[in-house]
């Protein structure tokens, strides 16, 4: 046997008992199986692992469009706060803006972020910052979190999709260069439940018949032409034949809620679409994305902010406190964030501009420690004073909460070699 498929006989072997530890006791990898070398080691960056994770799933609530850090997360005493008040919380040091009153009571489940900063201030070379952790270029398209899930992790549920999102819209870099097996689904309307998964104007036999008669008239052409995209093709259909037969597929029918559940997280598409995350996470999907646009507030700040948050407020609330009653809070890493913040001086139209230089992000559950504060900007918001964290950084810590290998070189079809959050450092003090 080659020295190369010994090492991928070994490293096959390694992810069999990592998924076993995972199942059956909560932990990533065994910490005695990182002797062996892994795939395309050599960048040198030698970032922490998290060998016990406790969080295995992650909500990724997106604020699409620019939150204003100044009237959310990071309220200020000086004139740059305009007509917003604050709000204090349970917490010692915590202090949030008026606009988030039912968040500010779950503040011990919470940690804030206030010293992300970045060097985007477009909406869209920004967005893909934050979801990918690279510079949008037109050579190539990177990978977004949860496709880097379940590439370096796998899935937990075999028939349904590894990773969700919810409510994005055309820019979203999905699975990148990944393969399409990684792809996550894309779920418009989460109250309208998943389309097209019935077998229409035909029955089972029927359909079977059908589908193996498809096989057939391809097996010549996948044979012939072996190559990645044609077999992602082959691969989006068994995909979408074992969604369609999953015993779990209910996961998406909001109508098997309460009506009080579905009315505490709100009735419009954001909030159903944070309870539909909730349902996912329960049957182990393990990344899903919903978001929540209208953050780009140069005009009318004031009046569009609190509009915006008292969206997000309500369906923030419900989830904290829902994940918290059911026991599953520390085991599903809910995250808030966005592409950056807004500027502190207000403009002609009482808004507030593009502002990447200083802003906040939120952390609860999945092994974060609540109740804290991680970095601070000055006394108008301008700064970054203390805790200075990169884009990166952040996204390293959502993978560090789930144990995944930082410094594992995954190749892109041209060769190049990435890592999950390029360089970011993880905030393990967080834990």
């Amino acid at each position: 046997m080659s020295t190369q498929s010994f090492f991928q006989s070994e490293l096959n072997r390694r992810a069999y008992l990592s998924y076993a530890a995972k199942g059956f006791l909560g932990v990533s990898i065994l910490p005695w199986a990182t002797n062996f070398p892994a795939t395309g080691a050599g960048l040198g960056l030698n970032r922490p692992v998290n060998y016990a994770p406790k969080a295995k799933n992650v909500i990724y609530l997106y604020m699409s469009g620019g939150m204003s850090h100044l009237d959310t997360f990071d309220p200020k005493t000086s004139e740059v706060r305009g007509p917003m008040e604050q709000v204090k919380t349970k917490t010692d040091g915590l202090v949030l803006a008026e606009t988030l009153p039912l968040t500010a009571n779950h503040s011990d489940k919470i940690a804030v972020i206030r010293g992300l900063t970045s060097t985007k201030g477009a909406h869209e070379q920004g967005n893909y910052f934050m979801h990918t952790s690279y510079d949008k270029r037109g050579t190539i398209v990177h990978p977004s979190m949860g496709s880097w899930v379940t590439r370096l992790d796998g899935r937990f549920n075999p028939t349904l999709p590894g990773a969700v999102v919810v409510g994005t819209g055309n820019q979203h870099p999905l699975s990148g260069f990944l393969s399409t097996q990684h792809q996550p689904l894309k779920v418009g309307a989460p109250g309208k439940g998943l389309s097209n998964c019935e077998h229409k104007g035909f029955d089972e036999k029927t359909f079977n018949r059908n589908l193996n008669l498809s096989k057939k008239l391809d097996h010549a052409f996948v044979e012939k032409y072996d190559l990645a995209k044609v077999r992602s093709y082959a691969d989006m259909y068994e995909d979408a034949v074992r969604l369609m037969r999953s015993k779990d597929l209910d996961a998406f029918d909001l109508t098997q809620e309460t009506q009080a559940v579905r009315d505490a997280y709100g009735r419009d598409n954001f909030g159903q679409g944070v309870l539909l995350a909730r349902r996912l996470v329960e049957k182990q999907v393990r990344f899903v994305e919903v978001q929540l646009g209208g953050w780009d507030t140069h005009n009318n700040n004031y009046e569009r902010v609190f509009e915006r948050c008292d969206i997000l407020d309500q369906a923030l609330s419900a989830l904290l406190d829902d994940l918290h009653k059911r026991g599953i809070l520390e085991e599903t890493l809910v995250v808030l964030a966005t592409e950056f913040g807004r500027t502190p001086d207000y403009n002609v139209n009482e808004g507030r501009d593009h502002y990447p230089k200083a802003f906040s992000c939120m952390l609860a559950g999945g092994g974060i420690r609540g109740g804290q504060v991680w970095g601070a900007t000055d006394e108008e918001g301008r700064e970054v004073v203390d805790g200075i964290t990169q884009i990166p950084d952040f996204n390293a810590t959502i993978a560090y909460a789930l144990g995944l290998p930082l410094d594992e070189i995954i190749f892109s079809p041209s060769r190049r070699p990435f890592t999950l959050a390029d360089k970011g450092q993880p905030l393990t003090q967080l834990f």
